[in-house]
């Protein structure tokens, strides 16, 4: 039998069988599917999203009611002085937060996979599971792990930097305002490195053999063949670590609260979005808590967020497609 007709006999039996199955059987296979998905997803995403943009466009009064005041509270958060000095630093820390994940965090990941990558590296599995094995950590560890390291009276970093003749360069790097927020950023960088590594390093499995193997025959050496062949054949990959890494330090909270706690000092030096808002909806030592313009700092996270992502789909994205095709 040939393969044009077996392909006319399934697709016959294929369309008959759809045929077969009515329009309320069908949706109720839907529903029962792709139903308790989509409620879980509702309850605990969609809806607590709506509620705090909804919330953030109300003010509360001495009684504890609510009263509608339209776009108000961001306003207040933007022009106000006492909160927008607040968000503003804030908001550059988290810039200052994802540049240095994407310049030191996603080209150490690509060049760990590049690595990992190489035909005769020998325990590479042992490389692998070393690097990604900070990553499934809890932050609370790292964050206190690190704060004992890096401590100027019993750390063992001053020590491990005299070993080598550097002690000159050691400081008390959490404890000044200037070097505060790039040695969290560190840590972090530290912890979470072999998440693009691993998508990077399945990126790079994926790519045929033969493409490796005519560039080596044309003369290219292993780091010609990755810069010329292979690393344009993944950078969908890496537009993707990008995003999710914008997306994750834009949500961080937990490496800075666990190592600094809500006033994220000194002097609000590594104060990030995630910190300003649960020192605002939760309040601290400093100020009592302000639920509505807490939800007011969650929307301009949220709006931020999906900023980035939109430049990210029709700027960077596009041109990707356009070039694939």
């Amino acid at each position: 039998m040939s393969d044009a007709v077996i392909s006319t006999d399934f697709s016959a039996s294929k369309s008959s069988g759809l045929s077969g199955t009515s329009r309320g059987a069908y949706l109720r296979l839907l529903v029962f599917f792709i139903g308790p998905a989509a409620a879980v997803y509702t309850l605990f995403s969609v809806y607590p999203l709506i509620a705090t943009i909804l919330y953030s466009t109300a003010t509360t009064d001495e009684t504890g009611a609510s009263h509608f005041i339209g776009l108000g509270n961001f306003v207040t958060l933007l022009t106000d002085a006492t909160w927008s000095a607040p968000f503003w630093n804030a908001l550059r820390n988290n810039f200052i937060f994802f540049a240095i994940h994407m310049c030191v965090q996603n080209p150490i990941g690509i060049g760990l996979a590049a690595l990992l990558s190489l035909p005769r590296l020998r325990l590479r599995s042992t490389y692998r599971t070393l690097i990604f094995m900070p990553t499934m950590l809890s932050v609370v560890i790292i964050g206190f792990s690190w704060q004992l390291i890096l401590n100027p009276l019993w750390g063992i970093a001053s020590g491990f930097l005299k070993f080598f003749g550097l002690g000159f360069l050691f400081g008390p790097w959490l404890g000044q305002e200037g070097t505060a927020l790039a040695t969290l950023s560190l840590i972090s960088v530290w912890q979470f490195v072999g998440i693009p590594m691993i998508l990077i390093y399945a990126a790079l499995l994926a790519i045929p053999q033969e493409l490796s193997d005519a560039a080596t025959v044309d003369g290219l050496n292993q780091f010609q063949v990755f810069f010329h062949v292979k690393l344009p054949l993944v950078m969908p990959t890496i537009g993707l670590v990008s995003v999710l890494t914008f997306v994750n330090n834009f949500n961080a909270f937990d490496l800075i609260y666990t190592v600094k706690g809500a006033l994220a000092g000194p002097n609000f030096a590594s104060d990030i979005m995630g910190t300003l808002f649960y020192r605002t909806f939760f309040g601290n030592q400093l100020q009592v808590g302000n639920p509505t313009m807490g939800a007011t700092i969650a929307t301009m996270m949220f709006l931020v967020i999906l900023a980035g992502l939109l430049i990210y789909l029709f700027a960077v994205q596009r041109r990707m497609q356009r070039y694939s095709f």
